[in-house]
Parts: C-alpha cells; sequence; structure tokens
C-alpha cells in the first residue's frame, strides 16, 4: 500500500465514531488502517467457533456510548469448501441436490458439482453467522439505528470467477439494510460499487464528501428525487501477486461489457493456476472437463487463457460472457465507445500504467520477484520492499 493514504477508519474516527474489525484486514501494513478494536486477527479459513465473531462483536458495541463502525469479516465461503464445522450449516447439502455447478463455469462434472454445492454449503453457513450477528446486535438496543450492509470482496473462486473481470469475479452481493429510511424488498437497478462505501458512510456521520473520493452516496438513490447516477461503472487489476501478474481494466454501462488485457501479448497465468487446482485453486476447472464442454464454451476458457487486447459482450443476452464482440462489425461503435469511455477513465483517476514505460518496468519487477523466490521470498521476507512505492507513486 502507497504510504500517506487517508483510509477508512481515519475519516470515522474524525467524525466521532469508534472503529472495529472482527477477521483479517489482509493489508500490507495493516497498520495504514488503524481501527480501534481489532479481534480474530486471523483468516480462519477452518471456519472454527464462527459463533466467537457475533460475541466480539457485541462487546465491542457494548463496549462505548460513541456512535460505532464494525467490519466483520467472516471466513466462508474461502477455499477450502467444508461441507460442515462445527455443526454449520444445520441441514447440509448434497451433490444430487443440483444438476450443474455456477452458471460463469460451463463445465459440467461430479467433481465440479460437488465443488458446488460444499460452496453453497458455506453460504448456507455465512447465513447462519450473519444471523447470530444480527441477535447480538439486537441484544445491545441498537439495531434500529445500524446502518447494515453486506457484501463480498470478489465474485466465487472458480474458473473465470474471482480473479478475472469477467461477472463471475466482479459481481458481488449488495445489500442494505436501515429502518428510519429504506422499507423492505426494494430493489435498486443502478451500478453500484464498493467504492461507493467511504462516501455513504462519511454521509451518514454527518461529514462532508471529500471531492477526492471517487464513489457516490449511496442514500442519495433514497433521498433524491432524481439523483444524478453513474452511467458506467469501472474496474481494475492486477493480479493479487508477482505469480499471476496480469494487468487489466474494464467498464460497463446497463447492457455492455468491455474488458481491456493490458498483456493481452501473453498468456494469462490465472488460466494455469485455476487448471492445476492446487491449494486455494483447488475449485478450478480441469482440461478434461473443458474439453468435454460444447464449442461455446471450450472457446471462452480459450479466451481467457489467451485473452485479447479487448473482450466486449452484451451483458443482457449473454450474461455469462460466453461469446467476444469486439472483432463483431455490428458492434464497432458500442466498442469505440467504451473504449473512450475506458481511457477517459484511466486519464481521469490518474492510472499508474498508462505510461507504457511505467508497465514496462512493473512488468520486469513481477517477473523478477517471481523468478528469484527460492532465493528471496518476498512473502517472508520483512526486509523485502517493492520498487513500484517509488516508480508508481501517486502524483498529486
Amino acid at each position: 500500500m502507497f504510504p500517506n493514504i487517508r483510509t477508512l477508519p481515519m475519516y470515522m474516527k474524525d467524525l466521532g465514531y469508534k472503529t472495529g474489525c472482527l477477521g483479517k484486514i489482509h493489508v500490507n501494513k495493516e497498520s495504514n488502517i488503524p481501527f480501534d478494536y481489532w479481534e480474530i486477527r486471523h483468516s480462519n479459513f477452518q471456519k472454527k467457533n464462527l459463533g466467537l465473531y457475533a460475541e466480539k462483536a457485541e462487546e465491542f458495541i457494548n463496549s462505548s456510548d460513541k456512535p460505532f463502525f464494525l467490519m466483520v469479516s467472516f471466513p466462508d465461503s474461502h477455499l477450502p469448501l467444508q461441507p460442515q464445522v462445527e455443526g454449520r450449516p444445520a441441514r447440509v447439502m448434497q451433490e444430487g441436490e443440483i444438476e450443474k455447478g455456477l452458471s460463469f463455469v460451463g463445465a459440467n462434472s461430479e467433481r465440479i458439482r460437488e465443488n458446488t454445492v460444499n460452496y453453497y454449503n458455506c453460504i448456507n453457513r455465512l447465513d447462519e453467522s450473519v444471523g447470530l450477528l444480527l441477535e447480538a446486535l439486537k441484544r445491545t438496543g441498537k439495531a434500529d439505528n445500524t446502518v447494515i450492509i453486506f457484501i463480498s470482496d470478489h465474485g466465487a473462486q472458480f474458473s473465470r470467477g474471482k480473479c478475472s473481470n469477467y461477472e463471475g469475479g466482479l459481481k458481488i452481493p449488495f445489500i442494505l439494510k436501515w429502518p428510519k429510511l429504506i422499507s423492505k424488498k426494494q430493489v435498486k437497478n443502478e451500478l453500484v460499487s464498493v467504492i461507493d462505501l467511504l462516501p455513504t458512510f462519511i454521509h451518514i456521520a454527518g461529514g462532508t464528501v471529500p471531492k477526492s473520493l471517487p464513489g457516490k452516496n449511496l442514500f442519495a438513490l433514497w433521498e433524491q428525487a432524481k439523483p444524478q447516477w453513474r452511467e458506467y461503472l469501472f474496474a481494475g487489476g492486477m493480479g493479487s501477486f508477482p505469480q499471476v501478474h496480469y494487468p487489466r481494466r474494464s467498464v460497463r454501462d446497463a447492457q455492455y461489457k468491455l474488458i481491456l488485457n493490458i498483456n493481452h501479448a501473453k498468456e494469462n497465468p490465472h488460466y494455469a493456476l485455476y487448471l492445476k487446482g492446487a491449494g486455494h485453486f483447488s475449485t478450478g476447472t480441469k482440461e478434461e472437463e473443458i474439453n468435454a464442454s460444447s464449442d461455446t464454451i471450450k472457446q471462452a476458457y480459450n479466451t481467457w487463457r489467451f485473452p485479447p487486447e479487448y473482450e466486449l459482450y452484451d451483458l443482457n443476452n449473454d450474461p455469462d460472457e460466453w461469446n467476444n464482440l469486439a472483432g463483431n462489425p455490428e458492434y464497432k461503435e458500442t466498442l469505440e465507445r467504451l473504449k473512450n469511455e475506458l481511457y477517459k477513465w484511466r486519464k481521469e483517476t490518474k492510472d499508474m500504467i498508462l505510461d507504457p514505460k511505467k508497465l514496462q518496468m512493473l512488468n520486469k519487477e513481477m517477473e523478477s520477484a517471481f523468478k528469484n523466490m527460492k532465493t528471496r521470498d518476498y512473502r517472508k521476507d520483512k526486509s523485502f520492499k517493492f520498487e513500484y512505492l517509488q516508480y508508481l507513486a501517486p502524483v498529486e
């Protein structure tokens, strides 16, 4: 993380809030996100003692009369996908209850169905955990005056999901509850993003949202008769760690999605990682499963493996993004419009790798870090620092 970046708990503390976090923060350095209270300081991917999250939440909420902000990072549905842990979920789904896997995976096999049903078991266990949390909030007497937002950090960890800019990776649950303002069972179709969370929290807390923040106050969708909302939604992506460095950018409107694969001359390393299926990528689609699929699905996997510079999808008619329309002359106008919007966004947000020289430096550094892991593992060497912190540093 670049130094001197102002983060969420800093804003909330300035507005008089006590801040807390339960579960992993997953940021380097963790001190850059200085919560007042931080418990269960690990990922807990084994999903042990899930009732502790609700207990610690109740303890935190009752610890002060100040208004509070609490982030709870549950470990479900992260891999491994356990069917049941310590009696949760109460009812375990079985593979025979589903006919196929997640729609964006496309391929189908007994193994994929087993992984999928265990993913559903993780979701049901998460649901029970959230239930315990909401019961704890009720016991504090503060439930009616608390805004609750439920999200995930990315899509499911299956092929063409997590670590991609397909909808399977970017589209996440987004549930918002505030009895004071929002009646039940409303669905909003506006394009929203996690970048909207911080401006929303500042607004709720009575602060002035800095113009430097790119997100929007979500409550404008209820508080304003005709809110001025975004027409386009953007996403970045680098790959998360050097072994899978593969920078990409994307933009979508209400119907179409454009993906820019910046290193398109190279094979996408995420494909091989999921194909090998080791560790946290064990849910990846196997080669024999791809080969047993339809030609459309095989072609889509090949596009994911060897991406062209641009991919264009009609999300209304092809929500799982099987058919790349970028080379179809009928969609040339749409392609050029979205390319222009994406470039404009990259300029406005000072995309650090728009400069070809900086992109080349970053590619070289990531390649070097991966190759030299045996002699200097960046994950274990506490003295290791990436050089990009200097040459990609944000320019004011």
